[in-house]
């Protein structure tokens, strides 16, 4: 390629010295000059015109053999229309690659456009979603015509799915997944749950009926025992210790079985019809006094500050039981004459319920299960306490019916903090 140039340089220096010479034979050195350049750029005028026919009628074809510079702008260029093709069937083998993955997977795939429109779609989406060839480049939300759906797809940011019927069938229940990707485009990704739903209302209706149907023997064993107790006869003398135990034992399962029973409420009932306007600071005064009688001889040192003019709006016996099992377990799981700091605030955010202890903490792996039935950090400690593995449950349940969140900080040995965060839709000031 160097040489190719260096020969152009001496082509334009003779070129340029022939001009000169015939403008001293001529008296005229400029127009010789002219002339020279005129003839060098006369030439590769016509090796650009030749360059121009070639990409538009004989691009595919080999670059001609013409030597010079020329010959290493044909080669250039042709080596990017390689590239460019090699490039372009690799892109189209992935794509086809992706269609053909896609097409096999039993979940709706869309590819939409920046404002929603539909560039492309597999299969399941024509059976669950009901798209066909026409629906090409047309809104997806004109199809999908759910309140939920349109105000979802409209939101920036999707880190939770969404779950509504299918548009072609009320019977099956969709979990709708968005991705952003690319240049303004989604991904969007529709899963039938149909089964898995069903199974879930089957666990559900087993537990809510096994417990409702333990609720009455359970009552009659506590009545024999309470009766036996109070016999204080020789019988009852001889047996206490074991009444005793089965008493605390039957005690704790009635008080199960009164979780599952409000678990499987929170689960079923959407509790929008039962808010109210609920005096928070009057409740958790409640609680305080609740959790100084369960301390007993522990003697924590437990402090309540609350902002008497702050109420919210929802269900007072769902609140309180919440709030409440995060009192109590602050007392059950801190240590004797520890601090537990209660406090209700409000700013800019919402309203703000925390419960902080100096208690045994929780390691960090254990924290993101917290909130699981049953689950239990120490079972032995547990059962000592008399924890059924159901309060916590209990909770995130509450305020996801209230849209709000639960945060957990706790280290090991110093103790936990469990923050209730409600939205600013839900506050209510009084004026005291």
């Amino acid at each position: 390629m160097l040489d190719h140039w260096i020969a152009e340089l001496w082509r334009l220096g003779v070129l340029a010295a022939a001009g000169l010479i015939v403008g001293i034979f001529s008296d005229h050195i400029a127009l010789g000059l002219l002339i020279a350049v005129a003839i060098h750029l006369s030439y590769h005028l016509y090796r650009l015109y030749c360059l121009d026919q070639w990409l538009r009628l004989h691009r595919n074809a080999e670059p001609p053999e013409i030597g010079g510079v020329w010959e290493d702008v044909y080669h250039a260029i042709y080596k990017l229309q390689q590239r460019s093709r090699s490039h372009k069937r690799r892109l189209a083998t992935l794509l086809s690659r992706f269609r053909e993955a896609t097409s096999a997977m039993p979940d709706a795939t869309v590819v939409l456009k920046q404002h929603g429109e539909i560039e492309w779609f597999n299969s399941a989406a024509s059976r669950l979603l009901n798209l066909d060839a026409h629906d090409v480049d047309h809104r997806v939300d004109s199809f999908i015509r759910h309140p939920d759906f349109i105000a979802y797809l409209r939101q920036r940011e999707y880190a939770q799915p969404l779950v509504l019927p299918s548009p072609t069938d009320n019977q099956v229940t969709l979990l709708i997944h968005v991705v952003p990707y690319g240049d303004n485009q989604r991904l969007l990704i529709a899963r039938d749950i149909t089964h898995v739903q069903r199974l879930e209302q089957i666990r559900r209706d087993f537990i809510a009926n096994a417990s409702h149907e333990l609720r009455t023997p359970l009552t009659v064993i506590m009545g024999f025992l309470e009766t036996m107790v109070d016999g204080n006869d020789e019988c009852a003398r001889q047996w206490a210790r074991s009444l005793q135990l089965m008493q605390e034992q039957t005690e704790r399962m009635q008080l199960i079985v009164q979780h599952l029973l409000l678990l499987s409420r929170l689960e079923t009932d959407n509790g929008t019809h039962r808010r109210e306007s609920v005096s928070v600071p009057a409740m958790l005064a409640a609680i305080q006094e609740e959790a100084v009688l369960l301390s007993g001889d522990q003697h924590h040192d437990i402090q309540l500050e609350c902002d008497n003019t702050l109420w919210l709006r929802g269900n007072a016996e769902e609140l309180r039981s919440a709030l409440s099992n995060l009192v109590f377990n602050a007392v059950q799981y801190t240590p004797p004459q520890g601090v537990i700091r209660v406090r209700w605030y409000g700013d800019v955010t919402g309203a703000h319920f925390a419960v902080a202890d100096t208690g045994i903490g929780i390691p960090a792996h254990h924290i993101p299960r917290l909130t699981e039935r049953f689950y239990r950090v120490d079972a032995a400690r547990s059962r000592e306490v008399g924890g059924t593995g159901l309060g916590l449950a209990i909770v995130k349940h509450v305020l996801q019916r209230h849209e709000a969140k639960l945060r957990i900080e706790s280290v090991v040995d110093q103790g936990s903090t469990f923050s209730c965060d409600f939205p600013a839709s839900l506050v209510v000031r009084k004026n005291l």
